[in-house]
């Protein structure tokens, strides 16, 4: 075997440079990059005063027993000191494993799954055909947009008031059902109606977004995809699977997983729709609200729990959903 040496050095060739300390790589990396940090440093502070700290302290107030009875508070002059203790992760078996975990965290969380699924599921839906349809040279199709667009642009808690009068027991909806001599459901009062309800609320106020990001995905296909599967015979159904569908999995992947954490966190349509009222309609985050807020003694330990297990659970299933579109993508590639 020969080996080559570098007079100049004195170093052999295939020798690997030693990789210098973490401090000399961030003080090379401070003065070569030094403007790039300069600029990014007030959002960093920003961030981490209105995102790093609060979720410090609520991680810190899961592994107490803190509540609104225990907490420092001010009562006139007077300033009474906190006095909870750290009780570790007692929350979190409390909550999980407890005698009431089922009641208080295990119904919330299978209803929090199907009220998720379904509506995710009619936003794409719905709003894959709307953009199809918009898509094609309709008359009158600007205006078409602009009456579908509507209800996103709408803000969320007019839309929400908007719907619980219609859907009150002297409502226009139960009014018009009346009239046509059909059952008048309690959509406010009976638990399958309110969920019911609470789907139907939030599909109208996701289809538009879901319906826009489709439309754009679906006019950056090129259009001699299209004449090429046509001179090759095949039917619209054939062009919509191996044409349509493809070119919008870019856009689809994003947009629902964008709408799967916004609907399991969607807060305003069921507050606003329900209040604290109708418990078994509440998905996780209303519930976590409920016993932070809602309730009398406030329980802040257990609501600050529910959040981090809200933030586990998206966190898990954002990495595994990734993953399995990088290894569809893969062997698509292959």
């Amino acid at each position: 075997m020969t080996v080559t040496i570098n007079r100049a050095t004195g170093k052999r060739r295939g020798d690997r440079t030693p990789r210098p300390g973490l401090g000399r790589r961030l003080r090379d990396g401070y003065q070569k990059y030094w403007y790039a940090y300069a600029m990014i440093a007030p959002v960093a502070v920003v961030i981490g005063v209105l995102v790093l700290y609060p979720l410090g302290y609520g991680l810190y107030l899961t592994l107490t027993d803190a509540n609104s009875l225990n907490t420092a508070r001010t009562i006139g002059v007077n300033e009474i000191e906190a006095t909870y203790k750290f009780i570790g992760l007692d929350n979190y078996a409390d909550i999980l494993w407890g005698p009431t975990a089922y009641d208080r965290f295990w119904s919330h969380f299978i209803w929090t799954i199907v009220w998720t699924a379904v509506c995710v599921g009619l936003h794409f839906f719905i709003g894959l055909g709307l953009a199809l349809l918009l898509n094609q040279n309709l008359r009158g199709r600007t205006l078409y947009r602009l009456l579908l667009v509507l209800p996103w642009a709408v803000p969320t808690f007019v839309t929400v008031f908007g719907w619980r009068f219609m859907l009150a027991d002297a409502g226009i909806v139960n009014s018009a059902l009346d009239w046509l001599h059909l059952p008048t459901p309690a959509w406010l009062e009976d638990t399958f109606w309110q969920r019911f309800s609470a789907i139907m609320v939030n599909t109208w106020c996701g289809v538009p977004f879901m319906m826009v990001s489709l439309l754009g995905g679906l006019q950056s296909i090129d259009n001699s995809l299209y004449e090429a599967a046509e001179m090759d015979g095949a039917s619209a159904w054939q062009r919509f699977r191996y044409v349509t569908l493809p070119g919008l999995r870019s856009v689809s992947s994003t947009v629902v997983l964008l709408g799967i954490i916004w609907t399991f966190n969607q807060f305003a349509v069921i507050f606003l729709l329900f209040g604290n009222s109708a418990p078994e309609a509440q998905i996780l985050v209303t519930w976590a609200y409920h016993l932070g807020f809602g309730q009398q003694p406030r329980d802040f330990a257990q609501s600050a729990a529910y959040g981090i297990l809200l933030l586990a659970i998206l966190i898990v299933f954002t990495s595994f959903y990734r993953r399995w579109l990088n290894r569809n993508e893969q062997q698509l590639a292959i």
